[in-house]
């Protein structure tokens, strides 16, 4: 009799464990991940720019309250260099430190980082600390089957031979590496291989379509990502690195034999603007090259299929003409701004509007999609004057006003509410 009690009131405090925590298992990732938990993360999708890469410990402890108080999961471009300003040494150890710090206050974030279609070189107007100032470990060589050297990376084995793209990125000295040459190749996975031991475990790889000109059907995309997953299977913290691009401009990349290149897709938002309302815009399938009903599925890295791949709509910084005008020559930008832009500029009533209605949108008009919710962006097309003075506000920021961020937009109650529904 005793021992009948025992066992139902293990069982009953077993039965009250799960109702406690309904939340188990639904972030678990071990060595793949399941279309379910990679969908629950993507739900819970946020930019958060340069987040392990804080100015100080105050900036980075307010935003980790902000992500837990609304529940963020995914944290979007935690940490990436476009024009690096700090050795590469120093960014790579300043990564690893909040990257762990973020993961104590909360295991269950998947942090992302991005690997961008841009390098520089050393002599740029725009940075110091170019590819070429960075040393190839032994490891990398070693790894591509290549006599090991004692040499820097080159950017100029990593851009376009025929000089397509050079000098893109403003001006003389940034330039688009072709990801069918050995050395971007190498540089790819060095910084992954990086990033992964610092205990991040997504990475975005920026424009996609602007590096493989010459690996037109990606055969060399799919090599490297293999190389880079299965160094995550024994490295990264749960086995396994989540990988996206930006995919608007095919839907998506998948091989002949249907399988698919990436873990997900990411693409801008497209909004397109209303002219009778200010600021007023809507989303649209098929409306420019807006991801909408286009993701294209197959057999994923982690091995289930899909029909569309799950992917994330986010708010694009690229750029203005005449900023609030409607009807522009430059469709993309919405009342002459970029989307982050032109959502930092709307009125705190509307932000709130937009942020519900593309979250329903999707959710009526293509499942597979998820907005990622703005947490850090730059604004820098159109920063937003402080009244009673000459500064700007640069960067929007969806955290309530504090002490630490004056200039907050306050929209942090308006996502947890919606998350929380």
């Amino acid at each position: 009799m005793i021992r009948h009690l025992i066992t139902i009131t293990l069982l009953s405090l077993s039965l009250v464990a799960c109702e406690n925590n309904p939340e188990k298992g639904k972030y678990h990732i071990d060595g793949s991940i399941s279309e379910e938990v990679l969908n629950n993360y993507l739900s819970r999708a946020i930019t958060m720019g340069e987040f392990c890469l804080p100015n100080s410990d105050a900036e980075f402890e307010e935003n980790v309250r902000m992500l837990k108080n609304i529940g963020a999961k995914f944290i979007g471009r935690a940490a990436f260099e476009w024009t690096p300003n700090m050795n590469v040494e120093d960014h790579f150890a300043k990564a690893a430190k909040y990257a762990k710090l973020a993961h104590e206050a909360d295991p269950e974030f998947l942090l992302q980082v991005c690997i961008f279609e841009a390098i520089f070189h050393p002599k740029s107007r725009l940075t110091n600390y170019g590819v070429d100032s960075i040393t190839i470990p032994e490891w990398v060589f070693k790894e591509f089957g290549l006599p090991v050297q004692i040499r820097n990376f080159s950017f100029g084995a990593m851009i376009y031979a025929d000089g397509k793209y050079n000098d893109r990125w403003a001006g003389e000295g940034g330039g688009v590496p072709d990801i069918s040459r050995i050395e971007s190749q190498m540089y790819f996975y060095y910084r992954a291989v990086r990033y992964i031991n610092a205990g991040f475990e997504g990475i975005h790889f920026g424009q996609i379509q602007l590096m493989d000109d010459n690996d037109p059907d990606n055969e060399i995309w799919f090599s490297l990502l293999k190389r880079i997953r299965e160094y995550a299977k024994d490295h990264a913290r749960r086995g396994w690195v989540v990988c996206d691009s930006h995919a608007c401009v095919v839907g998506g990349y998948v091989s002949k034999d249907g399988y698919t290149l990436l873990d997900f897709h990411s693409s801008p938002q497209r909004p397109k603007e209303i002219c009778d309302t200010a600021y007023h815009a809507v989303l649209e399938a098929g409306y420019l090259d807006a991801m909408f009903k286009r993701s294209k599925g197959g057999i994923t890295p982690s091995g289930w299929e899909c029909e569309s791949l799950p992917y994330l709509i986010e708010f694009d910084n690229s750029g203005k003409e005449n900023p609030g005008v409607c009807g522009g020559k430059v469709k993309y930008w919405p009342w002459g701004w970029d989307e982050i832009s032109w959502f930092a500029h709307c009125a705190p009533e509307y932000r709130a509007y937009w942020l519900n209605y593309a979250t329903e949108w999707l959710k009526e008009n293509d499942p597979a999609g998820h907005l990622q919710m703005p947490g850090a962006i730059t604004i820098a097309a159109d920063p937003i004057p402080i009244e009673g003075g000459d500064n700007k506000i640069w960067k929007y920021r969806l955290n309530n006003k504090t002490e630490t961020f004056p200039h907050g937009f306050s929209d942090e109650d308006v996502v947890k509410k919606l998350w929380e529904n």
